[in-house]
């Protein structure tokens, strides 16, 4: 399987790298576009800032190169959410590829931003999600997320309710860490690289 990892200048590419070595995976790690669209899967990691992600994507001139993949995609944590139309986060137009805004995180009196272990819930039946139940434990770190939606996969509270995982077509998203989420993690990770999707 010929997985590339984006180089989007703004993600902890080792801790994705050293997951998918775990499941025996073989990875690239590029910000080539020729390289990310002859791929046979593509992980768009982030953490940071929606401005200054999608400012790399930009001069790093990977923004349509996302936009025309048709091969299965999965955004991770902040790459999730630069898949949508818009971010709340420093109110800037994202990649466009999912219908959709990314809100403010609206807590409650839960700590902000959202950082630790929650269950998923309400797990679609989806390739992806094979033999991964609701209930099951993932880790988080986000202060802004997307609404529960028709492309929701998999929901979770920190205060309000909001999508986990999404699905609309070959573009899939995690709002957590899959890398950092134990067996639950990996197993999404296999998924995404074995399943048919």
């Amino acid at each position: 399987m010929n997985v590339v990892i984006v180089d989007t200048g703004c993600a902890n590419l080792a801790s994705v790298g050293f997951a998918l070595d775990r499941i025996g995976a073989k990875k690239t790690i590029t910000k080539d576009p020729k390289k990310i669209k002859k791929a046979k899967r593509v992980i768009l990691p982030g953490v940071g800032a929606a401005p200054f992600a999608m400012q790399n994507l930009r001069e790093r001139e990977l923004v349509e190169t996302l936009q025309n993949l048709t091969q299965p995609i999965l955004g991770i944590c902040l790459g999730m959410q630069l898949l949508f139309n818009f971010t709340e986060e420093g109110e800037v137009p994202a990649l466009g590829m999912v219908h959709g805004r990314v809100l403010d995180l609206e807590t409650g009196n839960q700590p902000s931003p959202h950082m630790g272990w929650n269950t998923l819930e309400n797990v679609a039946d989806d390739p992806l999600l094979k033999g991964v139940n609701s209930g099951d434990y993932a880790y988080f770190v986000h202060s802004y997320a997307v609404p529960v939606d028709h492309y929701t996969l998999a929901s979770t509270t920190h205060g309000d309710t909001f999508s986990a995982i999404i699905r609309q077509d070959n573009i899939f998203g995690c709002q957590f860490h899959p890398e950092r989420s134990g067996a639950t993690g990996a197993r999404i990770l296999e998924n995404f690289l074995k399943a048919s999707l």
